[in-house]
């Protein structure tokens, strides 16, 4: 009987014995990961876990003047690279908003399209697309406050009030993951919080079961359904575009920048263009350096079956469309530097 007890007690030194070096291992490793992130890695982390309200997430400044828009921070731009400072003689456009004028590509989109459009014509252009998915008006906002740092000739504003809802719900996840709360403790680590970050990525998505992976989403769905439906709601939400809205135009003015307003039209089959009164909306804004381009207005009459993938977003003629307007309104009010 003593012998059976002895070889208990001495199994169970050596199993509390593993146990403990195999996380003091663990917790060594991880020591160690972390202070190689937090090394090497700083400014790559930057900005991650604040959900796209971090101000410079996703532009990177190069020592040798140039800058990259990479996918970082929660703003996954379009990868580009340009110069900090404008190119003299240079025409520079940079669009900002969601995923309208983001599109599927640079080039595919209304801002790549109307960089070719103006170099068809002679002029020296450049033209860089800033639109992330999903941006409402505080975070596009912050985009647009980093687009004006680089000197563009011209700011082109996609207005759009149907990103209300992910701009508010990535507001208090940023502010949540500011706390110091036991429960974030864990997400003070740079690298667990990257292991976090790659399982909302989608990268550890597919280990999930399945009914996690559908609850999480139809609950997202539901709580934007809800909201949305709550007339209260509504109008703090277009009370918010359009005070954010002036301010983007003060700093534009501020900035001696001309800015383009271009408000979202929504198709339905069977059905007019509507505009969801954007276009009331940023009329009283229009004045010195500033123009309003609706889309309702400009492509209602048109084949909008091919000018629409879904009820928002473009297809490449709509891109075009946009464009060419874009070019000639310029072109109108003459702010485009003499052809070369």
């Amino acid at each position: 009987m003593l012998s059976i007890v002895t070889n208990l007690v001495v199994l169970g030194f050596f199993k509390y014995f593993n146990f403990f070096a195999d996380s003091a291992l663990a917790h060594t490793l991880l020591g160690g990961c972390e202070v190689v992130v937090r090394v090497f890695f700083a400014r790559n982390m930057s900005g991650r876990f604040e959900y796209g309200y971090h101000p410079t997430a996703g532009v990177v400044e190069r020592e040798d003047g140039t800058v990259q828009l990479v996918r970082a921070g929660g703003r996954r731009f379009h990868p580009q690279r340009f110069t900090a400072r404008r190119p003299d003689g240079t025409f520079r456009v940079m669009v900002v908003g969601d995923s309208v004028p983001r599109g599927p590509g640079v080039q595919a989109s209304y801002a790549g399209r109307l960089g070719e459009q103006l170099r068809a014509k002679g002029v020296k252009a450049e033209s860089f697309n800033l639109a992330v998915a999903g941006y409402g008006a505080r975070r596009s906002q912050l985009v647009l406050q980093q687009a004006l740092r680089f000197q563009p000739s011209l700011a082109v504003l996609h207005v759009n009030n149907s990103n209300e809802y992910e701009d508010e719900r990535e507001w208090r996840r940023a502010q949540e993951f500011k706390s110091w709360h036991p429960k974030h403790w864990l997400m003070k680590s740079l690298v667990l919080r990257r292991l976090h970050e790659m399982k909302t990525e989608k990268v550890f998505w597919e280990w999930l079961p399945a009914e996690i992976r559908n609850q999480g989403a139809v609950n997202d769905a539901d709580a934007e359904v809800l909201a949305s439906m709550d007339a209260a709601t509504l109008r703090e939400w277009d009370a918010r575009v359009a005070r954010t809205l002036a301010e983007n135009v003060a700093q534009c003015r501020q900035a001696g920048v001309p800015v383009v307003l271009v408000t979202q039209a929504r198709y339905f089959r069977g059905e007019p263009l509507t505009d969801g009164k954007l276009d009331l909306l940023v009329q009283p804004l229009a004045g010195p350096g500033v123009f309003v381009l609706s889309m309702k207005r400009l492509l209602e009459g048109q084949p909008l079956p091919e000018l629409f993938a879904d009820s928002s977003h473009l297809r490449a003629a709509g891109h075009e469309a946009i464009a060419r307007a874009i070019a000639e309104l310029l072109e109108r009010e003459a702010l485009l530097p003499a052809a070369n």
